[in-house]
């Protein structure tokens, strides 16, 4: 499965808000400065995240962008749904009972790709925009990295 930009600038720009934000609103041009993202593109999923009911807008001067709950209650799975980002890992369309091959059938492997997409949303379900900001997910990923590189230093 690749994650495209749209799901990955969100989660970014949703974590820089939660950790700029402290009770203010925090504009757009200043999240596209510190992230290196396009401010139109920022807007563009920014409207999709408030019609998601994950940030709300203030206006005027010194307005911008609030979350319209906790960082604990914000799920990176909400964030990434609300983009209109699919988590599928197959190149069946989500949701169709139609296979994705000419013939309309389920290709060898689909029930295996549909359960790695459902094990993607269940992890992207468990972290939290409080768990990123709180740096919470650090060290797992490394133990998982050195354990690969150890097998194929092994292996040469």
């Amino acid at each position: 499965m690749k994650l495209s930009t749209k799901g990955r600038y969100a989660v970014m720009a949703m974590v820089d808000l939660a950790c700029n934000s402290k009770g203010t609103p925090v504009s757009l041009a200043d999240i596209a400065e510190r992230q290196e993202i396009s401010l139109s593109y920022l807007e563009q999923l920014f409207g999709k995240l408030r019609k998601g009911d994950l940030v709300k807008s203030v206006r005027g001067p010194g307005g911008g962008y609030l979350l319209s709950r906790d960082c604990s209650e914000v799920r990176v799975s909400d964030i990434i749904i609300s983009v209109d980002e699919p988590i599928t890992a197959t190149r069946c369309t989500p949701g169709n009972p139609n296979g994705c091959r000419e013939n309309k059938s389920r290709c060898l492997t689909h029930d295996l790709w549909t359960e790695l997409g459902n094990q993607i949303y269940l992890y992207l379900s468990s972290v939290s925009l409080e768990d990123i900001v709180e740096k919470r997910l650090l060290g797992t990923s490394n133990l998982f990295n050195a354990a690969v590189r150890a097998k194929v230093e092994a292996a040469e």
